[in-house]
């Protein structure tokens, strides 16, 4: 678990990174939120960067709800407003995270959020990995990720390029899972608390569904959600070249939030 610390905090962040990464490609991100006056607390989710040497695979998705709820107690200890800002996979955990914990945040933040999957297994390979995560769940294959596929930022590509930490396979179970708990955020969508929540969305996402985000997005039931699509910038919105206009919209977010709880208070 790392923790950024501001000089003059006005909140905390949570950072729920995505499938195949790793927590070291959020410091840059924690660095700039950070300077806008907000303590960060992230680290790698169970199966990848450095949390363990079985890279790639879960047993069950709860184990990344229950990651996430110890960075959330320990966001809480500053007593501080804290948010949570959830990008693709880590979109979805932080959906079912507040599904089935409803834990005490001001705001949410899901960045292209991995509601839906684009270029999902043919019907055959389902039908033999359905049958591997019975009998072999962690039974591994080639992620299914090209880095120029995620952002058009040249030097995050190179960067990835040289990571060991990026994971290049992955097990058939973690892929189930995956597809489970999509469906899990959908069917308990009216479990989901009333807290704000902020969507990023890319707008040429060639990782996730937009559409499923989007009906995701409107079936939600809260008194207070936006959605934000940023046109031509590709999956990883917070690595694009724009990405500046993308966090200065999550920070502004973030300070009204901030500065309603303070009014509340008086």
């Amino acid at each position: 678990m790392k923790k950024i610390l501001a000089d003059d905090p006005a909140g905390v962040v949570v950072i729920v990174h995505g499938a195949f990464e790793h927590a070291g490609r959020y410091d840059e991100i924690a660095s700039l939120l950070r300077q806008q006056g907000f303590h960060v607390v992230y680290g790698d989710l169970p199966g990848q960067g450095k949390s363990t040497r079985r890279r790639g695979h879960i047993d069950r998705f709860d184990q990344y709800i229950e990651a996430v709820t110890a960075w959330l107690d320990e966001a809480a200890k500053f007593q501080l407003p804290v948010f949570l800002l959830g990008h693709s996979m880590g979109g979805l955990i932080t959906i079912r995270t507040l599904q089935e914990k409803r834990p005490d945040v001001k705001g949410v933040i899901l960045s292209s959020p991995g509601l839906g999957i684009l270029d999902e297994p043919t019907k055959s390979v389902k039908l033999v990995s359905r049958v591997l995560d019975a009998v072999y769940p962690k039974y591994k294959v080639e992620a299914p990720i090209l880095k120029e596929k995620v952002t058009r930022n040249k030097s995050v590509i190179a960067s990835d390029e040289a990571d060991s930490l990026m994971l290049e396979t992955v097990s058939v179970r973690w892929y189930w899972e995956f597809v489970r708990s999509i469906n899990h955020a959908f069917k308990k969508i009216n479990d989901y608390p009333d807290v704000p929540t902020l969507v990023v969305q890319a707008g040429e996402d060639l990782m996730v569904d937009i559409k499923e985000t989007k009906k995701w997005f409107n079936q939600l039931d809260i008194s207070e959600k936006s959605y934000k699509e940023w046109a031509n910038l590709y999956h990883e919105i917070l690595n694009e070249p724009e990405r500046d206009s993308v966090v200065r919209h999550i920070v502004d977010f973030m300070k009204q939030k901030v500065e309603q709880s303070a009014h509340e208070e008086e």
